[in-house]
C-alpha cells in the first residue's frame, strides 16, 4: 500500500519514512509544494493514505481514488479538506489539533505588543523621530479591554497569557460555555458587544461558512474604541478591502496579520501589507522548533492509526 505526501516543503521526512516503512507501507512524496491539482490526483491514484497541506481535497479530487482510506491535513485548519465528501466516499479525515497552541498564541502576543507600541517601522523611527514616539496613540494595556474571537485550544492559551495584562477580557464563541470562559478570566459575550467594547481584538476561530468575512464593513463600523486587530487564524475571516478602509479612515488603531485572503500575498494586497499601521508576517505563527516536529509526527501517527484501524482523537468525521 502507498502513502502519499502532497505539498512537499518540510526539511525532512525521515520520521514519516521510518514510521510507514516499519509496517510495510511505501511512502511517495510529491516533489514540490505547488503543482497542478490534477497532476497531484494522478500522483495519488494508488494511495491508501494522503498527507496534505494546501491542496484542495474535494469530491472531484477524491473521485476515482479507489484505494484511499484516509486523509490527514498537516495543521489545525482544514478548510481545504471537504469532510462531507470524505465521508461520502467512506474516507476518514483528520487534522492535527493542539500542536501549535503555544507558538500561535505567542505570535499573537508579539503582534499585539508590536501594534500597541507602534513598532511598524522602527528604522524610520530611529532615523527621524529618535527619542519620540512614532505616533501619539501608543497605548498601555492595563486599563484596556481585550476581545477574543474563538476560545478553542489556541484562543484559550492566548487568553491565559494575555488576560493578566488587561482590565477586562471578553470572549465571543457560541460553542463555549460561560464556565469555560470564566475559568479563563474572560466574560462570555456576543460578537456585537465584543466589537463595540474591545481595545484589542484577537481572532482565533476556525474558517467556516459562519466565519467567512466575520469582520466586514459592518463589523468595523461597530468598533467604537479604535481597536488593534490581530489575526493568526485564517485570512478569509477578515474582508481585507473593509480592513484597508478601516485603517485609512482611522476606524481601527492598527492591524497585526499573519494570514491573508490570498496566500502568498500578491500585488492586489500591497496597499494593505505596506500600510503604515500594519505589521505583517508570512503565515508562520504555527512554527516553532518544537511545534514543527510535533506537527509532522502527529500527522503521520494519525494517518497510520487510521490505516491500522486504531482510534484517532483528531478525527473529523464519524
Amino acid at each position: 500500500m502507498e502513502v502519499v505526501i502532497l505539498d512537499a516543503g518540510y526539511k525532512s521526512y525521515d520520521f514519516e519514512k521510518d514510521l510507514f516503512g516499519s509496517v510495510g507501507l511505501q511512502l511517495k512524496i510529491y516533489p514540490t509544494y505547488q503543482g497542478d491539482k490534477e497532476e497531484k490526483r494522478k500522483f495519488a491514484e494508488n494511495a491508501a493514505g494522503i498527507l496534505v497541506r494546501h491542496t484542495k481535497i474535494d469530491e472531484e479530487f477524491l473521485s476515482g481514488l479507489k484505494n484511499l482510506k484516509a486523509v490527514v491535513r498537516y495543521g489545525v485548519g482544514y478548510d481545504n479538506v471537504d469532510v462531507a465528501a470524505c465521508t461520502k466516499f467512506g474516507i476518514k479525515a483528520a487534522n492535527v489539533q493542539g500542536y501549535a497552541n503555544h507558538s500561535v498564541s505567542d505570535h499573537a502576543m508579539a503582534l499585539m505588543f508590536s501594534c500597541a507600541r507602534g513598532m511598524w517601522d522602527t528604522h524610520s523611527q530611529l532615523a527621524e523621530k529618535f527619542a519620540s514616539p512614532p505616533v501619539s496613540d501608543v497605548f498601555e494595556l492595563h486599563d484596556k479591554t481585550l476581545g477574543i474571537i474563538g476560545l478553542g485550544r489556541i484562543g484559550s492559551e492566548f487568553c491565559k497569557k494575555a488576560s493578566p495584562l488587561f482590565k477586562e477580557v471578553l470572549a465571543a464563541d457560541p460553542y463555549k460555555s460561560e464556565p469555560h470562559c470564566s475559568q479563563l478570566s474572560a466574560r462570555k459575550v456576543d460578537i456585537l458587544e465584543l466589537l463595540a467594547k474591545s481595545d484589542v481584538i484577537s481572532i482565533h476561530c476556525n474558517l467556516t461558512e459562519e466565519t467567512i468575512h466575520l469582520l466586514d464593513e459592518e463589523a468595523f463600523s461597530l468598533m467604537r474604541k479604535r481597536p488593534v486587530v490581530i489575526n493568526t487564524s485564517r485570512g478569509e475571516v477578515i474582508d481585507e478591502k473593509a480592513l484597508l478602509v478601516a485603517l485609512k479612515t482611522g476606524r481601527i488603531h492598527s492591524a497585526g496579520l499573519d494570514v491573508y485572503e490570498n496566500e502568498p500575498t500578491n500585488r492586489n494586497q500591497e496597499e494593505l501589507v505596506n500600510h503604515s499601521r500594519t505589521i505583517c508576517t508570512g503565515h508562520y505563527a504555527w512554527y516553532s522548533d518544537y511545534a514543527a516536529i510535533e506537527l509532522q509526527r502527529r500527522a503521520a501517527l494519525n494517518l497510520l492509526n487510521f490505516l491500522t484501524g486504531k482510534p484517532v482523537e483528531d478525527c473529523l468525521n464519524p
